[in-house]
C-alpha cells in the first residue's frame, strides 16, 4: 500500500505535505493556524480559493520558495514581501526547489468557462523521496492529465468548476497511481459525499483515502 500519511488536505484544495525535503503547501486557503514552516508553496492559479495572500503569510517563513504561474507573478511578489523567493513556472516547464524537481502541468476546463487553457494555469508534479506526487489543480480530465505518470494523485472531485467524482475516478483509473486523494469538495464546491464516491469508483489496485482535516 502506498503511504499517504504525510498528506493533509487542510480544506478545499489547500494541501500540506510533510516531505523528507521539507514542508510543502499547495494553494493554502482558510488556514486555521500560523504554521510558518513552509519550505515550498505552490499556487495553481489566481482564484480566491487558491491564491490567498493572507493564508500564504500564515504558512511561509523566511526563505520559503513560492512557485506560481506567470499571471500571478506581481501579486505573488507582493504577498511574499522580502521573506520569499518567487519563481514563475509555466506549464510544461520544470525547476528544482528544496532538492526536488517540480514540474508544472496544464490545468484547464475542456468545456466549462472557469479555467480556460489560454490562462496558463497549472497543476504540479513533485518529485520527492516519497515518489512522484501529482497535484492536479482545477482541471478536467484533459489529454495532458491522462498522460501523467505518478505514484500519488491529488485530484479535484467536486464538480461545477472542475471534474466531478465520476470523471476524476475515470482519470485516476487511466493514470493508475499507487494512491489517490480527493480534493476540492465539501466547501466551496461539491458535497461532503463526493470524496467517498470518488474513492468507491477506483480500481482495486489504487489505494484511496480522504485526508481532510481542519486546517
Amino acid at each position: 500500500m502506498t503511504d499517504i500519511s504525510f498528506i493533509d488536505v487542510l480544506t478545499h484544495s489547500s494541501v500540506r505535505l510533510d516531505l523528507p525535503e521539507g514542508k510543502v503547501y499547495a494553494d493554502p486557503f482558510r488556514v486555521s493556524k500560523e504554521y510558518r514552516d513552509a519550505s515550498l508553496i505552490l499556487v495553481t492559479h489566481d482564484h480566491f480559493d487558491h491564491f490567498s495572500p493572507d493564508d500564504i503569510k500564515k504558512v511561509m517563513k523566511k526563505g520559503t520558495m513560492l512557485i506560481v504561474p506567470e499571471s500571478l507573478k506581481k501579486q505573488a511578489s507582493k504577498a511574499a514581501g522580502n521573506e520569499c523567493a518567487v519563481t514563475v513556472l509555466e506549464p510544461g516547464r520544470k525547476t528544482v526547489a528544496c532538492g526536488m524537481e517540480i514540474e508544472a502541468v496544464p490545468a484547464y476546463n475542456l468545456k466549462k468557462r472557469f479555467h480556460p487553457k489560454k490562462s496558463g494555469w497549472s497543476g504540479y508534479i513533485i518529485n520527492s523521496e516519497k515518489g512522484r506526487i501529482y497535484i492536479a489543480g482545477d482541471t478536467d480530465a484533459t489529454p495532458e492529465a491522462k498522460g501523467i505518470r505518478c505514484d500519488i494523485a491529488l485530484v479535484p472531485v467536486g464538480g461545477t468548476y472542475t471534474m466531478g467524482a465520476v470523471e476524476a475516478a475515470e482519470l485516476v483509473n487511466v493514470i493508475k497511481p499507487g494512491a489517490a486523494v480527493p480534493t476540492h469538495f465539501g466547501s466551496v464546491a461539491g458535497s461532503s459525499s463526493d470524496g467517498d464516491r470518488f474513492c468507491s469508483l477506483l480500481e482495486p489496485g489504487i489505494y484511496s483515502e480522504i485526508r481532510s482535516k481542519k486546517g
